[in-house]
């Protein structure tokens, strides 16, 4: 069996050319994504960007950027879209490496090849490292879930507005926005 490695040892390896995350020390190759999610995680960092950016709120990153959720043994998570205000990463240039900031907000979509348990434990790891509000996409069902740590979560349909009271206030977009 091989050892279990760190987020910096991760973090360190050549890139092997496709994604992958680190669970509990182990390196886990994520499956390619169909053009459904490529596109709601498309229009989830628009929206966001769009919104976000416009008032110099903070940071909006795509792309599966990498979030360190647990220690001994290291999980690191690629969040499909994720929202850092200013006070959790300052404003400037980034720097480069799996830094210790959480976001406020991860977006997640769901793809064929997720099932609701791996999902669900992904969403449980970001909100126990600190993130406010996890939304994961399903373009198979043209729905969104909302989760905190503080309420029961909450199903959107396609006719329903994704508002983030509280979080962006004044943030509001169409669910069928994510999926056409």
């Amino acid at each position: 069996m091989a050892s279990l490695i760190t987020a910096r040892e991760f973090e360190r390896r050549p890139d092997p050319g496709h994604p992958e995350e680190l669970v509990r020390g182990r390196i886990v190759a994520i499956p390619p994504h169909d053009l459904r999610h490529g596109l709601a995680c498309g229009r989830a960092s628009f929206a966001l960007y769009d919104f976000v950016i416009p008032r110099d709120l903070g940071h909006v990153i795509g792309g599966g950027s990498a979030i360190l959720t647990e220690r001994d043994p290291d999980t690191v998570r690629g969040a499909d879209v994720a929202y850092y205000s200013y006070a959790r990463l300052p404003k400037g240039p980034l720097v480069p490496g799996y830094g210790p900031e959480v976001p406020e907000l991860v977006v997640e979509v769901r793809s064929t090849h997720d099932s609701w348990r791996e999902i669900l434990v992904k969403v449980t790891e970001y909100l126990s490292a600190g993130v406010l509000k996890v939304i994961v996409l399903d373009p198979e069902k043209r729905k969104a879930h909302i989760y905190t740590t503080d309420e029961e979560p909450t199903t959107l349909g396609p006719d329903d507005d994704l508002t983030l009271p509280g979080l962006l206030d004044g943030f509001c977009v169409p669910v069928h926005r994510f999926f056409e």
